[in-house]
């Protein structure tokens, strides 16, 4: 089944908002490169939810199978992810958010502070368009490291649609390289911190 098939006339809405969010994080001052040439999100991605993979989460849920079921009681219909240097760019992109008035964060669910079983860690929200292209819709946006976003995409490889055998040993394998890479970013920020320091200070001196 198509996407047209599935969203029926509520595609082009669908289709609108993501282009609203993608827009508006391209837009914010920290998707630009700065006089140093760094840039807090290095890059975004998205996608509209397949018919199956939507189908599969109704039926998992409990909800009927219709497009209208899908857009009222799920949220990711839409999904945007955006893609950071470093842990402090993710919180002050979500905080950048906040303030804009064609949207409402709705749902806040903080997996880097509270990382899942599996080590996974990343900042989830739900939004939702209140004017402008898309008004009504929700979509879910994660913004993460790019460090993480590496392991989720090796993580999802290494068990898409597979029963492995020793799961319980992949599943510890996976968590400490993911809390490997937490402590990298952890490093890397406290680096970049130390680098703004100093100059700070020679700014000051």
């Amino acid at each position: 089944m198509t996407l047209e098939e599935f969203y029926g006339p509520s595609l082009p809405a669908l289709q609108t908002a993501e282009e609203h969010i993608l827009n508006l994080i391209a837009s914010s001052p920290y998707a630009q490169e700065t006089e140093e040439g760094l840039q807090s999100v290095l890059y975004c991605r998205s996608r509209l939810k397949s018919p199956e993979s939507m189908t599969k989460k109704l039926q998992k849920k409990g909800f009927p199978v219709t497009v209208e079921s899908a857009l009222t009681n799920v949220h990711d219909a839409v999904g945007v992810r955006a893609v950071c240097a470093f842990t402090d760019d993710v919180y002050a992109l979500y905080a950048w958010l906040l303030q804009q008035p064609s949207l409402t964060v709705t749902e806040v669910k903080d997996y880097i502070a509270f990382p899942k079983s599996n080590g996974y860690r990343s900042l989830h929200l739900i939004l939702k368009i209140d004017e402008g292209p898309g008004t009504g819709v929700t979509a879910e946006l994660q913004i993460r490291t790019i460090a993480t976003d590496c392991w989720a995409a090796l993580e999802h490889q290494i068990k898409y649609k597979r029963e492995v055998s020793h799961a319980e040993l992949m599943e510890d394998e996976l968590k400490r390289c993911a809390d490997e890479i937490a402590s990298v970013d952890l490093s890397m920020q406290t680096l970049r911190d130390i680098i703004r320091s100093d100059v700070d200070v020679d700014v000051m001196a």
